[in-house]
């Protein structure tokens, strides 16, 4: 891929994928000439943390379900993303495996009967600690970008949260706007 910076909208994430269809990810590498893949590092059931827990309308410290991945183009990692559900909903399903998801999360989220009409994102900018410089590959002086997701259902009720951090110099977030 000649381009090295990535541009990426929400909107293929947030959608379940038709029976048979590849992840949302892969596709979009697929689309743009490249191979996108992930690692899970880690899945199961954590404390939540203070920003997780706010997002998911917890208390600090709850259980929550986790799914820690790095997100890897043409087998280099360009982002890592923990996506965290209420246990309710993810205890004792796939989401709590390490195992992939065809179809990836959101469309068994709906299987499950979760269906996700309202998304909320933040972005902000910052340096990376040191972890996430080592797993992005990243020299001292590059900052990330870090887009906080929160998927709410019809009920207005958090049915997700993911939490991703992008090397800044690698990614172009858009976001298109209909109105009217």
């Amino acid at each position: 891929m000649s381009d090295s910076t990535w541009v990426s909208t929400s909107v293929p994430y947030l959608k379940p994928r038709a029976e048979g269809q590849s992840d949302a990810w892969g596709e979009e590498a697929a689309a743009r000439g490249g191979k996108g893949g992930q690692r899970i590092t880690h899945a199961g059931e954590v404390s939540a943390p203070v920003d997780v827990a706010g997002l998911l309308g917890v208390t600090a410290g709850e259980t929550v379900v986790v799914r820690r991945r790095i997100i890897e183009l043409d087998g280099e990692p360009c982002e890592l993303t923990d996506t965290y559900y209420p246990v309710g909903i993810a205890r004792g399903t796939r989401l709590a495996g390490t195992g992939k998801i065809r179809g990836g999360a959101v469309t068994l989220l709906a299987e499950l009967g979760h269906v996700g009409v309202r998304v909320r994102e933040d972005v902000t900018a910052r340096m990376p600690d040191t972890e996430e410089r080592e797993a992005l590959c990243l020299a001292t002086n590059q900052p990330v970008i870090r887009l906080n997701r929160v998927t709410l259902d019809r009920d207005d009720q958090p049915i997700q949260v993911d939490m991703m951090v992008m090397p800044a110099h690698r990614q172009q977030l858009r976001y298109e706007i209909r109105i009217g």
